[in-house]
């Protein structure tokens, strides 16, 4: 007999503005993926950390006891209060939790009120192996909270959908149909994965992700739900830019697209800073890779003027919420931001 699915369970995966209990981040430690400039990076990742502890607790993956010392002392350094911090010794690969941790799903119904999935992880199409250690961080954290595990057997990463906690999910057809994730799966077959395992009934594409963007096109770098039936869009205003025409096509499929209820997508537009390129590589610098917490939201941005603009937008979407920009100039160059390095914990209300 096969095991029910999440869904059939009654379980779903909130939206990442609904309240958390915590949030999960896999410390960084590979320099290949900041080559010749890790260290610059501590300082934006514990004002980060130090931010989202504001308003609920940190849980960090370390390898060992000594690289917790290190993170302990980058954390004291900043005064960030460690009663709100945890650490779990659960070696990674690399730092991107978005992509390699778990699912966390809810039914505030249900005996069980939470689960998570572990869906397999390929670092985005086998680009950056190994990453071993990675895809079973999900199975060591449901071990560490005693909390059932599912195991869909298929590759997917957290920064690939977006989700509005109503039954609808985003994502896009340049990474989710890539051959290098799950080749022998059609559109339709990984909608039915999607819906069974995250607990959705309709699943809304765009075509691709923006110029540098190493993982095939995450949505998480170009759009993102702030309430349930509005989202942020990225648009490039310079029309000579490579990412022009791509997001003028992804805005026009948003403009077409309707939700369970029937509603267009209420659409804001959000620029694109512009254009960060270090050791003549077009970085995947955007605003929209910004970090929901409980009581803010946690914006890249990148030392230019664009910077208030976007950040104006985004506390205009979320006026319950302190929006704090953090420099990422340096995170950038290991190809992601905040959104790219967080995975939220949900909590159960009910």
């Amino acid at each position: 007999m096969d095991q029910p699915t999440p869904k059939e369970l009654g379980y779903y995966f909130p939206a990442e503005f609904a309240k958390h209990e915590a949030t999960w981040l896999s410390w960084p430690h590979k320099e290949a993926s900041w080559p010749g400039k890790i260290e610059a990076i501590y300082p934006s990742y514990v004002q980060f950390i130090k931010e989202v502890s504001h308003g609920e607790r940190v849980c960090i993956n370390v390898n060992d006891e000594a690289m917790k010392s290190f993170a302990i002392a980058h954390l004291q350094k900043e005064n960030v209060d460690l009663s709100k911090v945890e650490f779990y010794f659960h070696p990674t690969n690399d730092a991107w939790c978005r992509d390699h941790g778990p699912a966390f799903l809810i039914n505030p119904n249900a005996a069980q009120k939470k689960i998570i999935v572990d869906w397999r992880y390929n670092a985005w199409g086998n680009k950056y192996p190994p990453f071993d250690l990675d895809d079973v961080i999900p199975t060591l954290i449901g071990k560490e909270l005693k909390l059932p595990v599912f195991y869909p057997d298929i590759v997917m990463e957290g920064g690939s959908v977006e989700f509005n906690g109503k039954g609808t999910i985003l994502t896009s057809r340049a990474c989710l149909l890539n051959p290098n994730r799950n080749p022998q799966l059609d559109q339709l077959q990984i909608e039915k994965y999607l819906c069974d395992y995250y607990g959705a009934e309709q699943i809304l594409w765009i075509d691709d992700g923006i110029v540098g963007d190493d993982t095939d096109g995450h949505i998480d770098d170009t759009v993102r739900f702030v309430n349930e039936d509005t989202v942020v869009a990225v648009v490039e205003e310079d029309q000579q830019d490579e990412n022009y025409e791509l997001l003028q096509h992804n805005l026009a499929q948003l403009k077409k697209m309707r939700l369970l209820n029937g509603k267009l997508l209420n659409i804001i537009e959000l620029p694109m800073p512009e254009k960060v390129v270090y050791e003549e590589q077009r970085l995947p610098a955007s605003y929209a890779n910004f970090y929901i917490a409980n009581h803010a939201v946690i914006v890249p941005v990148f030392n230019c003027k664009k910077d208030e603009v976007a950040l104006r937008i985004i506390q205009e979407a979320f006026p319950e919420r302190q929006v704090t920009g953090i420099d990422s100039t340096d995170i950038i160059w290991g190809l992601g931001s905040f959104h790219c390095m967080s995975q939220q914990e949900p909590a159960v209300i009910g």
